[in-house]
């Protein structure tokens, strides 16, 4: 089973499905359910995001798309 499927499949069934049946995991309801991301959650994914990564620009990229590298005010955007 290639890795793509794995993971569209455990997001399926931990995510649940969009109703319409399309395979797009629901969005939640609002922020109150959605928990909120710590620091260490943050830190363990940069260094997962830079083991993957090919080169400095790419882990900047990848880094930056996750919402992982802090905006002007400082704050990473996953963590608002």
């Amino acid at each position: 089973m290639s890795g793509s499927v794995e993971v569209r499949q455990f997001l399926l069934r931990y995510e649940g499905s969009d109703p319409v049946g399309t395979g797009v995991p629901a969005q939640r309801a609002g922020q109150a359910d959605a928990p909120r991301v710590s620091d260490d959650q943050v830190r363990r994914a940069r260094l997962a995001v830079a083991a993957g990564a090919i080169d400095a620009q790419d882990c900047a990229l990848l880094l930056d798309m996750l919402g992982l590298a802090p905006d002007d005010d400082g704050v990473n955007p996953v963590q608002r």
